[in-house]
Order: structure tokens, then sequence, then C-alpha cells
């Protein structure tokens, strides 16, 4: 039985990324919470991961860490490869926007960390944040424009490279980002997901720590 660590389901973006893969092809996981920024945060994920961060997968001996590598991995283990689109250009386009997901868009991550509980005020993002919203949207567009025809998603099925802009729709969401009305139909795609209604569900349950009085809090 696979085995996926994850952080707090509220604020892990990078754990959202691979329990969407996991749950919605149907690949069979056991989880294991570590609630972060806890004074025993340290100490406890490192059972799991020697790098000390969330997600990790663990199978029969193997961890892979990072989320893109997770997803990978699982694509290739498990899926048969079926967690990338099965059209050549599609997927070398959907590789090359999970990786500019997974190494860009530094100024909307650090001024609008998921928060899935949260709900959209006054806070705006710079001009920094603004261009990162921009190209998000265009690359969604792009995606849909030349592989998504064939379902909601951007490359038409569910893939990995939605699972990577996941919780892109959740930040969204969450600080009031206007969207354009491609953007607006992949984030209604990614909310219908069984696995999306889960998470968030068990995020909005979940128990944080509370580090002035050392209690936790649901």
């Amino acid at each position: 039985m696979l085995t996926l660590v994850i952080g707090n389901k509220n604020y892990s973006s990078w754990s959202l990324r691979p329990f969407l893969v996991l749950r919605t092809f149907g690949v069979q996981f056991d989880e294991v919470r570590i609630l972060l920024d806890t004074p025993h945060f340290q100490q406890d994920v490192a059972k799991w991961a020697p790098n000390l961060r969330v997600p990790a997968l663990h199978d029969d001996g193997l961890m892979i860490w990072d989320s893109l590598a997770i997803c990978e991995y699982v694509n290739e283990r498990y899926l048969d490869g079926r967690g990338w689109p099965s059209d050549v250009a599609a997927r070398a386009q959907a590789r090359s926007a999970a990786a500019e997901m997974h190494s860009g868009f530094m100024a909307l991550r650090k001024q609008c960390p998921m928060n899935m509980r949260r709900t959209p005020d006054n806070y705006r993002w710079d001009e920094a944040g603004q261009r990162d919203i921009e190209r998000i949207q265009a690359l969604w567009r792009e995606l849909k424009d030349a592989h998504g025809q064939g379902g909601p998603f951007l490359c038409g099925e569910f893939s990995i490279v939605d699972a990577m802009f996941a919780p892109v729709v959740s930040r969204f969401l969450s600080y009031g980002v206007p969207m354009d009305d491609n953007a607006q139909a992949f984030a209604d795609a990614i909310q219908s997901l069984p696995a999306w209604q889960e998470w968030r569900d068990a995020g909005f349950a979940e128990v944080e720590y509370l580090e002035d009085t050392e209690k936790f809090r649901a």
C-alpha cells in the first residue's frame, strides 16, 4: 500500500497536487497528515522524509519526494502513462506548463499563500503578483485552445497539469482574483472533482496549532 505524507489540507499546496492525482485516478493509498508550523513538525516529518518536507510518497521501501516527482512516479508505476495527455504535442505542452508552475510564479505564491478557509477582502497583491496572475490565465487559455476541447480541463481530460494548477484555483478563490471566462471554467472543473471536495472539506474541519497557548483549535 502506498503512503502519502502531507501537511495541513488548508495550507499545503504542494501536498494537494499528488493527492488529487492519486484520488482522481483511483490509486489506493494511506494518508499521514503532519501539521505544519508546530514545534514538533521537524521531529515528526523526519520519520517520513529526510529532507524534512512534505509531501513524500512511500511505496514498499521506496521514498519519493517533491510533488511533481511523486506525480510522475505514480503515472509510470500505476497509471500506465494515463496521467498525461495521450497526444504528443499536448503532453509536451502540459509538461512545460507544469514545470513553469513548479519553478515559477513566486510573487503570487508569496503574496497569496494557499488558505482554503480564507474569504476575499480588500487585500491586494502588487504588480509582480498581477503579472503572475495574467501569465497563469494566459497559459490556461493557450492550453485550452490548443488541446482542451475534449473535456473541461486544460487538455481536455484531467491530467497532472490540472493538479499542478489546482492550488492556484484555491488562491484565486480565496483572494478574490478576477478570472476570465476560461479561468472560471477551469476553476469550476477543479471544484467539481470529488477529490477536491474531499480535500476542501477536510481542510475546513482540521485543527490548527496555536503557538501562543500551545494548544489546538478546530
